[in-house]
């Protein structure tokens, strides 16, 4: 253990429920090196299970704001101070400022996975001092990192340009599943993920409101209750139904036994335009077909395998869509047999070895 090195991963959010960093933090541990990942405590923590790396949250006084940025940076940079570690890996902005300062002020290497365009999220883009900030400190650390990537082609061309620096590519893709033979034949949506504003979940329940399915919403955050209280105002109470979050293995259970995915994001978000979310990928696994934003990187990965109905943010489109795919079952079926298609191609195994080769580079450096 003493002859491995060492990477510590620092993100924000709890780490329970965090895929992404769940998958490449066990991919770099059976390659062979001493894995730790940090976060925080939040108000009913779900337990941590037993990974291959080293979990670690930091407790905080103030959970969200400012004031949680400025309590978590300092908190992060004194835990850096005294662990060891051969390489810091910052993920997104929010981590990056005191993993650059340890990583100078210790001679240490240093990797920034940006999963998201940071400034430009809905939280941030139109809060100009907020974002300045977050901007000017992207500016002055992305220069000083050794390696960089990010989630899909057009962010890493765009990032690429902003800090001329290259910016490499690990699609956010799920490790390969396998399918329950045992299909119900039902008409459930499924919406998997955060529930924050812009995520097209108050959109679908409108939508739904005349048609012959149901919904089902894993996943919990801030507009949850004012999700709850539209499906009272529509009464809907029988077509929708919130299960909060659920463990990753239930998850991919409940979404194979589900007729559609969801995956809408509002275009006026520039973050959201350049996303490629985790749910794409996971409802592909699943062998479900999904309604789909109509922006970049979902055009690009629909005309490889058309696994989507790509589709504009209002409700009457959605609507119109869910039509089309309950009205079409050769289209629908077409998509099923893409899905079973792109699921051996469109996962996890086929991108872990470029992130190993990315950690092994920078030791070399």
């Amino acid at each position: 253990m003493d002859n491995k090195k060492r990477i510590i991963f620092t993100v924000t959010n709890d780490l329970a429920t965090d895929q992404r960093m769940i998958r490449i933090a066990n991919t770099l541990a059976l390659a062979g090196f001493w894995v730790t990942l940090v976060g925080r405590v939040r108000k009913n923590a779900t337990p941590l299970k037993q990974q291959s790396f080293v979990q670690h949250r930091l407790k905080c006084w103030f959970d969200k704001g400012v004031l949680f940025y400025a309590e978590y940076q300092l908190r992060l940079f004194f835990y850096l101070l005294f662990a060891q570690a051969d390489i810091i890996g910052a993920i997104d902005a929010d981590t990056l400022l005191p993993a650059t300062l340890i990583a100078k002020l210790k001679g240490k290497k240093l990797v920034f996975d940006a999963h998201e365009y940071f400034t430009e999220v809905p939280e941030i883009t139109h809060k100009h001092v907020v974002k300045h900030i977050w901007q000017t400190i992207l500016n002055i650390c992305v220069p000083l990192v050794n390696r960089c990537y990010t989630v899909g082609p057009a962010l890493a061309q765009l990032f690429t340009l902003q800090y001329n620096k290259p910016f490499d590519v690990v699609y956010n893709m799920p490790v390969g599943k396998t399918i329950n033979p045992n299909k119900p034949h039902n008409r459930q949506i499924i919406y998997q993920g955060d529930l924050n504003v812009g995520r097209g979940v108050a959109e679908t329940i409108s939508a739904i409101k005349h048609l012959p399915v149901t919904l089902v919403i894993a996943g919990d955050g801030p507009i949850r209750e004012d999700l709850v209280a539209l499906v009272d105002e529509l009464d809907l109470s029988t077509k929708v139904t919130f299960l909060g979050k659920i463990a990753p293995e239930k998850l991919h259970e409940m979404t194979q036994q589900s007729w559609l995915g969801i995956n809408l994001l509002d275009e006026v978000s520039l973050s959201y335009q350049y996303s490629i979310a985790n749910k794409f990928f996971d409802y592909v696994q699943a062998h479900i077909p999904a309604l789909c934003a109509n922006f970049i990187e979902y055009k690009k990965l629909n005309q490889q395998h058309e696994v989507a109905l790509l589709c504009n943010y209002q409700v009457a489109d959605i609507e119109q869509a869910i039509k089309q795919l309950l009205s079409n079952d050769f289209l629908y079926q077409k998509m099923v047999d893409n899905c079973k298609q792109a699921a051996t191609q469109w996962c996890w195994q086929t991108q872990e070895q470029k992130l190993i080769a990315i950690y092994q580079s920078v030791l070399h450096e």
